[in-house]
């Protein structure tokens, strides 16, 4: 492809449930200090400075250039092509102002893409519509999950479109079937790029609960076999960051019903029809977040069932390890007592030629007795 991206900041969303001990991150939210003027932008030190890309094309052609100045965008905004402005990184407040000026966007409009997270919404102005989405994509590494926000803003032929991070988006796909005239995106107007965007962005929920999935498996296996605090501790980390996945997707499911029920200029009826696939699916991932909140809250009660089950193991062990040591100190008390055999009436046993190895034997005798009591009735071990 035309761009490489760099790396924008680390994922705020990362299971460390084996190999770091540190808490969950969270956001950061950027928002304007108390009494600020409408329209500040809130820009982290740590972000990248944006990178812009366009993908210009029609029914015949497609051209992919990166632009040096958002100014480049000009002459693509008016023409009868579909143009997608793509631009990666926040990390410069003069160059999200230019585009906010080339693009014609409200200072609230540029805020909510800049100062991030918003929640997941839609909005009308002046021949565009404010679009904005959470994005999340699995890590490499397979712990965990990226979560970034997509803004898309859709005019009458273009389409821009802004994110957190330049790495990590669902978005190849889609400039492959533009630069490969690969089903009708090309022949489609700007409104039906905007379906396919918010289509691969609600896909891409799904890999990331198939690795739910075969997390919450393993671990239901770990909690029957052989629990842990550890295994604790992961229960808790997937119970939260499948509470952050149910966050990001609940709100993109009525973002996605306004696209539908409001009536846009922007939007044409055929491509209201998509918009409805759309929200099938999102439909379908919170289904699928909230059986696995289920199993995972299910976990805990088997975690839990289990922690009970083996302090009763235990404490079946030292009930008959007491049962049996009861009768052995019975006979060693009456034997201990030290009464004079003179006496008439005392014990005689005392004195019995081999009593002491007799005593023993009557001691192992109780013992072995009572163990194969308790194995026939299966108090001793636990049934199979």
């Amino acid at each position: 492809m035309l761009h490489n991206p760099t790396r924008f900041k680390p994922s705020p969303i990362e299971d460390d449930s084996e190999e770091n001990d540190e808490e969950l991150e969270f956001y950061d939210f950027n928002e304007p200090e108390p009494g600020s003027l409408p329209g500040t932008l809130i820009i982290d030190e740590d972000a990248s400075i944006p990178n812009i890309f366009l993908i210009d094309y029609n029914t015949d052609e497609a051209l992919g250039i990166q632009l040096a100045t958002p100014e480049e965008c000009f002459p693509y905004l008016d023409t009868h092509s579909v143009s997608w402005v793509d631009v990666q990184g926040l990390g410069s407040e003069d160059i999200l102002q230019r585009l906010g000026k080339v693009f014609n966007l409200h200072a609230l409009v540029l805020e909510d893409i800049v100062n991030i997270p918003q929640r997941p919404k839609v909005e009308s102005f002046d021949n565009q519509e404010l679009i904005i989405l959470h994005m999340v994509t699995s890590r490499k590494d397979g712990r965990g999950f990226y979560d970034e926000q997509v803004s898309l803003i859709l005019g009458k032929n273009y389409v821009l479109t802004v994110q957190e991070e330049p790495e990590n988006d669902v978005f190849e796909p889609i400039r492959q079937r533009i630069y490969r005239n690969r089903g009708v995106i090309r022949t489609q107007k700007s409104d039906y790029l905007t379906y396919t965007l918010i289509d691969a962005i609600v896909d891409g929920f799904f890999p990331v609960l198939e690795d739910y999935g075969e997390r919450l498996e393993n671990l239901q296996d770990e909690v029957v076999e052989k629990p842990t605090r550890q295994t604790l501790d992961k229960i808790h980390k997937i119970k939260r960051e499948l509470l952050l996945l149910r966050r990001a997707i609940w709100p993109q499911r009525d973002a996605i019903n306004s696209l539908i029920r409001e009536e846009s200029p922007l939007i044409d009826q055929e491509i209201r029809v998509y918009l409805h696939h759309c929200y099938d699916h999102t439909v379908q991932v919170i289904y699928m977040v909230e059986t696995y909140r289920e199993l995972a809250a299910n976990l805990m009660d088997i975690y839990l069932s289990s922690l009970s089950n083996s302090t009763n193991e235990i404490m079946r062990f030292l009930t008959v390890i007491s049962t049996v040591f009861i009768p052995l100190t019975f006979v060693a008390g009456v034997y201990g007592m030290n009464f004079d055999t003179s006496v008439a009436g005392n014990m005689p046993e005392l004195k019995m030629p081999f009593g002491y190895a007799l005593c023993w034997l009557l001691m192992f005798s109780i013992s072995g007795g009572l163990l194969v009591y308790f194995w026939k009735r299966g108090w001793l071990f636990s049934p199979k």
